[in-house]
């Protein structure tokens, strides 16, 4: 059909898709994007760094009134945590950005189609949505179809125990103790979320630092505030399997020749 004919059709509508399909739009040429997930922006918009961002304003908020404003002389009672409307306030500001991103499409006669998507030959996109298949046809694609979590093969994510940052994002109540499988940046800004909010964290590293890909006296200082704010680190250390118990999970850690056992309610 000739509805269905673009200049471009853009697979996945995360910051490097949607971000691409405006530009495209604005500079004249007859765009579609296809995303398989209901809301707009991808990863980092919806389960990655607009929520956990919106979580760790929060949560320092929260760390601060039980721990730092006695210091300028401001006297708080007593303290109490709402979880639930913490939750709902992360979850009005994506749903902000996403609406954002559907606003600019609109403005720009960006063809928005729903469902998964399929390169079947030069230019040809085939998107599974709900009401069946339909074909696209374009001068280009671009792919642009982003990532999502990878569980490690010995603790395979259960979404309830042994999570991805996705429910890491959503728990409904706080842990009394998380296990961070990874001191990259997703783990550690997390623990430190859940930390602040009074789970006891202890993040596992394989290699010897942190932040393995940055600047070594960042990193070592960072630890440092990390440790202050009640994050414990355990690196040079692989987990090598963990097993469900009554209240949690049961991590086996591997060190310098040797073994260890860890519980902790939710593992990420």
């Amino acid at each position: 059909m000739p509805g269905d004919r673009y200049d471009l059709v853009v697979i996945g509508a995360g910051p490097g898709g949607y971000v691409a399909a405006i530009r495209a739009a604005q500079l004249g040429m007859r765009v579609a994007c296809v995303e398989k997930d209901p809301a707009l922006g991808g990863t980092c918009l919806n389960v990655g760094c607009i929520p956990s961002k919106a979580l760790l304003d929060s949560s320092e908020l929260y760390h601060q009134a039980g721990h730092g404003l006695a210091a300028h002389g401001v006297k708080v009672g007593a303290l109490e945590l709402d979880l639930a409307a913490m939750m709902a306030r992360k979850d009005r500001v994506v749903r902000g950005l996403t609406q954002g991103v559907a606003s600019l499409f609109k403005k720009n006669k960006v063809a928005r189609v729903e469902g998964a998507a399929r390169v079947a030959g030069a230019g040809r996109v085939v998107v599974a949505g709900r009401n069946g298949e339909q074909t696209l046809e374009a001068a280009r694609v671009l792919i642009a179809s982003g990532s999502e979590p990878a569980p490690l093969r010995s603790l395979p994510f259960d979404g309830e125990r042994i999570v991805s940052s996705t429910e890491a994002l959503s728990l409904q109540q706080v842990p009394e103790r998380m296990l961070v499988i990874g001191a990259g940046a997703v783990g550690l800004e997390l623990g430190s979320v859940w930390s602040r909010l009074g789970t006891a964290v202890t993040v596992v590293e394989i290699l010897d630092r942190i932040l393995p890909g940055m600047d070594r006296g960042m990193a070592a200082q960072l630890q440092r505030a990390l440790e202050r704010q009640g994050l414990t680190f355990r690196l040079e250390t692989e987990a090598r399997s963990a097993a469900r118990t009554a209240r949690g999970v049961r991590v086996t850690l591997a060190a310098k020749g040797s073994t260890a056992e860890v519980e902790a309610d939710v593992v990420l």
